[in-house]
């Protein structure tokens, strides 16, 4: 069977999910989070060298103030308490994203779990907060100017090598939950040729037998990458 070297997870429905309960949208993300241990073992376990999850994004910010500081302060809180999994399973942590614009003591956390991490050998684990993919791509291609290139040295190498995932491999299998069929401002560069694998269940439901079913999926897919 083929195993993606590199899974990216869009992780929605978690207010969904809280309020088929009649519970408040903040218990549907702590949910969520659990989901989250869950599924590192999970990919971790399959062989999966790269998991990429989308938790907080660009336009995440226009969310009412009340939820976001209560998503800021559950995010704070496991980023400390991932320090002994990641390390259990030999788990490197990686931040997708602009640490601009974030509370100083997450951007402190994000760094120290890195640092924490940057030994690991295991999968990596790239964690997007504050993400949007067209403030990537708009700031790899701010730096290639930056940096004095050319027009004619401006490439996809080059705004591939400017990019926040510099260096990691392009997105094999992107899951969505929820039932959505967008990706939503996700990594757009790196899912070119991405295999897309859309789920009805809601991301705190999401478990390891739900993402054996995707793998399972992706090893029937014929990958051509534009040819024959």
């Amino acid at each position: 069977m083929s195993i993606p070297t590199h899974v990216a997870i869009i992780m929605d429905g978690n207010g969904r999910w809280a309020a088929q309960r009649g519970w408040p949208r903040i218990k549907g993300h702590k949910a969520g989070v659990q989901a989250v241990e869950r599924i590192l073992e999970a990919a971790s376990n399959a062989g999966i060298r790269h998991l990429s999850l989308y938790a907080f994004s660009t336009e995440n910010w226009k969310r009412p103030p009340q939820e976001v500081g209560a998503l800021m302060a559950l995010l704070r809180m496991y980023l400390r308490m991932f320090v002994h999994q990641l390390t259990k399973k030999g788990i490197r942590f990686h931040h997708l994203g602009a640490l601009e614009g974030m509370p100083a003591g997450i951007q402190a956390d994000m760094k120290t779990l890195e640092a924490a991490t940057a030994q690991n050998t295991g999968m990596t684990f790239h964690l997007a907060v504050n993400y949007g993919s067209r403030l990537e791509l708009a700031q790899a291609a701010r730096r290639c100017v930056e940096d004095g290139l050319r027009p004619e040295q401006v490439d996809e190498a080059a705004l591939g090598a400017r990019l926040w995932t510099a260096g990691v491999p392009d997105v094999d299998l992107l899951i969505r939950t929820s039932g959505e069929h967008r990706i939503s401002n996700f990594l757009l560069w790196q899912s070119a040729y991405a295999e897309l694998h859309m789920t009805d269940l809601l991301w705190p439901d999401f478990g390891p037998a739900e993402l054996q079913e995707a793998l399972d999926d992706y090893a029937q897919r014929e990958r051509r990458f534009g040819g024959i």
